[in-house]
């Protein structure tokens, strides 16, 4: 793994000279394999190489499943083949990411298992990619700048002078320049995201690199390497033999300044003919058996800083430094460990970015077409497809409405509770009423009593006629002749012609058989008379019919609906007529503590009312004056006096007692 991570730091040519940091390439490399592989293999191949067309393929492109023609005769040239929210991923699209794909795989010599591994997941990698696109444009990211950069840094890694030149070396290689920076623009907007969302969330601690050191110290082993610098004299190829002594004149020279002192990057930026010179003559690590015999020999041998000899090779004369010379065996942590973290970090990266991404599957909408497959589908937990034509969203119920669907609910509930009672109700008087019919049938339940023999009731008998309501009829009686009862439609005490004998058979329940004439007319039984209280069964029947007709009717019956016209003509007329302005916009200003009260008139402040002025009681307005004696002084001009605080004057009320006002009822006192 060491070896891997070398190489490509080799190929970028160092952290600050390359496209980024090595921890954005493996994370742009697992979410974004259509931009980021090819520039990977290119790297690990030697450096950055525009993508070229026309070059024998080791792999097949796939055969895509087609789908079929609207018309009969007709052939899609274009259709959709995956649906990622508001973007999608087109068959010209897919295909080309798939020619691309290979292409790329064949030029960096990648093996076969890894670039059908890739292919099988490709439309994964480009959906993953669109999402996270997606989630570039939701957090405002452009990479605008970042594409500038990169684009100036593969114009410097091809020595070409401008951009422009840039452009015209693209497109004489077959590839759209627009499509390449587009290509370029979407990987960095893909590290972007994977570093914001992702990356920022992975902390490692010193404890564990320690821990991830000591665990994994094999793949930290490390055979004998040393780093170079070159600088290099080149030659022709049959270069003659004054070229090369002019060469290896110029190399002699140059050494013989390494050894005054000069500085080996500035001389192999000045004076070195080979394609690192803009980098100081920098070569990278070379492991021991990895370069030829003579050059091992001289460079392995030699200490850190040391600087060979010019050397003959095919390019010409070379003279190398060991910039640092590591042993054999496993370097300590303090020397790998950037190696170690960037390790440490691709193990955290890795499921930390494919959870990231299947949570936004779960949050995004994405439809697949028929005959292709996304190897990084999640089944929905709702179960429910997830597709959504529209951002519509119903508006809240108000709470007037809510109130009256309730009502109508409850309404109908009551309905169906009522006819079902009704239904019950109906169902139980047709059942006494069946049951009654049949205890009448059968004799009822005292059928098997001894009938109550008739309530004789007197009757008045005319002389010689027999009783005909008074004598009860036995049972079995026959032949009875009423030889001097009177014949009917006879006057009593008229002659008695001969009549023929009819004879009647009695049945015991009061109808009479008649077995004589054919023709002779039998009286039908008298309708039996019904009582008050037999007649409530049939009135509560009937009031049980009439409560479930009302039942039905009240349980079909449901308000309608209220049509457009009608619903908007509600709302105008529930508008106000706006003659005191907007009220509905008016809303009351809820008050603050504290702040002032604001009133429509401000209230009148009560002044406190004035003290009482002091009263004198009347009676002690004036006293009398005594006569003045001789010798004693002239009384004052003021005539009144005080009473003392001891004692009142006479009449009047204890001191500290009110006053009592007079009336004309009550004149006040006189003194004398």
């Amino acid at each position: 793994m060491t070896e891997k991570l070398t190489r490509t730091r080799k190929a970028m040519g160092g952290a600050e000279r390359g496209l980024g940091t090595s921890k954005l390439l493996v994370a742009a490399s697992l979410v974004a394999t259509l931009a980021v592989a090819p520039a990977i293999w290119a790297q690990q191949s030697g450096g950055f190489q525009p993508p070229a067309f026309g070059q024998q393929q080791k792999l097949q492109v796939p055969t895509l499943p087609k789908p079929q023609a609207i018309t009969p005769n007709g052939e899609v040239v274009e259709d959709v083949i995956a649906r990622v929210n508001d973007q999608i991923i087109t068959r010209s699209e897919y295909e080309r990411a798939q020619q691309q794909l290979i292409e790329d795989g064949n030029r960096a010599h990648a093996p076969e298992a890894d670039i059908e591994d890739r292919l099988h997941n490709l439309l994964r990698d480009m959906i993953d990619q669109q999402l996270l696109l997606s989630k570039g444009k939701e957090l405002g990211i452009t990479g605008e700048a970042e594409l500038t950069r990169q684009l100036d840094e593969i114009r410097k890694q091809n020595h070409l002078d401008s951009m422009e030149a840039l452009e015209k070396a693209a497109t004489q290689q077959g590839v759209s320049y627009e499509d390449f920076k587009q290509r370029i623009k979407d990987q960095v907007v893909s590290q972007q995201v994977v570093r914001e969302e992702v990356g920022r969330r992975i902390n490692m601690t010193h404890s564990q690199e320690l821990a991830y050191y000591n665990a994994h110290q094999k793949d930290f082993e490390t055979p004998e390497q040393v780093h170079l610098s070159e600088i290099l004299i080149p030659t022709p190829d049959n270069a003659t033999d004054a070229q090369v002594g002019t060469a290896q004149a110029k190399a002699d020279a140059i050494a013989a300044q390494l050894k005054g002192g000069a500085s080996f990057t500035d001389v192999a930026k000045a004076n070195s003919g080979g394609p690192t010179a803009s980098a100081g003559g920098d070569l990278g690590d070379f492991k021991r058996g990895t370069l030829g015999t003579v050059l091992e020999n001289a460079t392995f041998s030699l200490p850190v800083g040391g600087v060979t000899a010019p050397i003959r090779t095919r390019q010409g004369f070379v003279i190398l430094r060991v910039d640092s010379h590591q042993n054999e065996g496993v370097a300590p942590l303090e020397k790998i460990e950037p190696q170690v973290q960037e390790a440490l970090y691709l193990d955290a990266l890795q499921p930390a970015l494919r959870a990231y991404l299947t949570k936004s599957r779960q949050d995004a909408y994405v439809e697949i077409a028929s005959g292709f497959t996304d190897t990084g589908a999640v089944k929905k937990a709702s179960g429910r497809p997830d597709v959504s034509f529209t951002a519509y969203k119903p508006p809240a119920i108000k709470k007037k409405t809510l109130k009256k669907q309730r009502l109508e609910q409850t309404k109908a509930a009551q309905a169906q509770a009522a006819l079902a009672s009704a239904r019950e109700k109906v169902a139980e008087k047709q059942a006494e009423k069946a049951a009654t019919q049949a205890a009448k049938v059968s004799g009822g339940k005292n059928a098997d009593r001894p009938v109550k023999p008739k309530r004789i009731r007197k009757e008045k008998i005319r002389f010689g006629e027999a009783p005909q309501n008074a004598l009860p009829k036995a049972a079995g009686e026959t032949a009875v002749e009423n030889a001097g009862a009177p014949i009917q439609g006879q006057a009593p005490g008229t002659a008695m012609a001969p009549t023929q004998a009819v004879t009647t058979i009695s049945t015991g329940t009061g109808v009479e058989v008649n077995n004589g004439d054919e023709d002779a007319q039998v009286d039908e039984a008298p309708k039996k008379k019904s009582r008050y209280t037999s007649r409530e069964s049939e009135a509560e029947e009937k009031k049980a019919e009439k409560n479930l007709t009302k039942a039905e009717v009240k349980a079909t019956t449901r308000p309608t609906a209220a049509t457009p016209q009608e619903s908007v003509t509600e709302k105008v007329q529930a508008k106000p007529l706006g003659l005191n302005g907007d009220t509905v916009a008016k809303k009351k200003v809820k008050r603050k503590k504290g702040d002032p009260k604001n009133r429509l008139q401000e209230k009148p402040k009560e002044e406190a009312p004035a003290p009482p002025e002091p009263t004198v009681n009347p009676t002690l307005a004036k006293t009398p004056v005594a006569p003045a004696s001789q010798g004693s002084t002239p009384p004052s001009s003021d005539t009144t006096t005080v009473p003392p605080t001891t004692t009142g004057a006479p009449g009047s009320n204890p001191a500290g007692q009110p006053i009592p006002k007079t009336t004309s009822a009550t004149p006040p006192p006189s003194t004398f």
